[in-house]
């Protein structure tokens, strides 16, 4: 079951060029919703401002300074969430971001490279493919039940929905129906094809509502990371204020957790 090509054996009843051009489609909806995004909220403006102020009002930032403080926000800001402090919040978001990229890579990887039964697909991307999808839900569902701040802190509803969760939602939507999707596909039930309409559904709410969900903030956040590091650097930061200190624990257990 883990080792089997899901979209091979989807083949039969659909072109293999049809779920190509789906890929494709998706891609395409990505880039554009980011860049109305962009324009719309007009971040790219709002960053060229920022590292123009930064530069007038700071020390000069050599380029081998500047190569080490890239190298940096990759490697603490990006590739391991540095900004999160919360532990459980920033394994939660490691495992969602590292499981959609695994899933989305063997997925792109299956239906361009292995479409059909006739081209054998190496057992090691179905594996990674369910393996993605699975730390997505891990920690996807973590996120959603138990670490959010409106639900671990402010004692909401896990069930209350906001525009601002429709990323989250339809990530976690479009992992489970595919997984569900290829284990009843693999066990012959009828049903599979129903999940398999489902896990298209989610995921085109997925790619298409860009504009309107969290999903460009994942190419926001290096950059406004990346800014906030050369503006420590050259000293322009300086001038603002410190960060508040924590605030001393204090009070039950129960007043407790409704502050963190």
């Amino acid at each position: 079951m883990f080792t089997t090509n899901p979209f091979a054996g989807l083949s039969a009843f659909i072109s293999p060029s049809v779920m190509q051009t789906y890929i494709v489609v998706m891609i395409i909806l990505v880039a554009g919703g980011t860049i109305y995004d962009v324009l719309h909220k007009k971040s790219a403006r709002y960053f060229r401002e920022n590292m123009r102020k930064s530069k007038a009002e700071g020390s000069k930032v050599g380029g081998g300074e500047m190569i080490s403080i890239a190298v940096k926000t990759a490697v603490v800001d990006v590739a391991t969430s540095g900004e999160f402090c919360n532990p459980r919040r920033r394994i939660a978001h490691l495992l969602t971001m590292y499981g959609f990229i695994l899933f989305a890579v063997t997925t792109a990887i299956m239906v361009f490279r292995y479409p059909t039964p006739d081209v054998s697909t190496p057992a090691i991307l179905p594996l990674l493919w369910w393996l993605g999808a699975a730390m997505i839900c891990v920690g996807g569902y973590w996120f959603w039940f138990f670490i959010r701040a409106d639900v671990s802190a402010e004692g909401n509803s896990p069930f209350r929905i906001m525009r601002a969760d429709l990323f989250v939602l339809s990530l976690l939507a479009s992992a489970t129906f595919a997984l569900l999707w290829s284990f009843l596909q693999v066990a012959g039930n009828a049903w599979a094809n129903v999940f398999f309409g489902l896990h298209v559904i989610a995921t085109t709410v997925l790619f298409g509502s860009v504009p309107w969900s969290k999903f460009a903030h994942m190419f926001f956040k290096p950059a406004a990371a990346f800014e906030k590091r050369v503006s420590e650097a050259n000293g322009s930061r300086s001038n603002l204020p410190a960060p508040a200190d924590k605030p001393e624990k204090f009070g039950s257990p129960v007043e407790h957790s409704r502050h963190y």
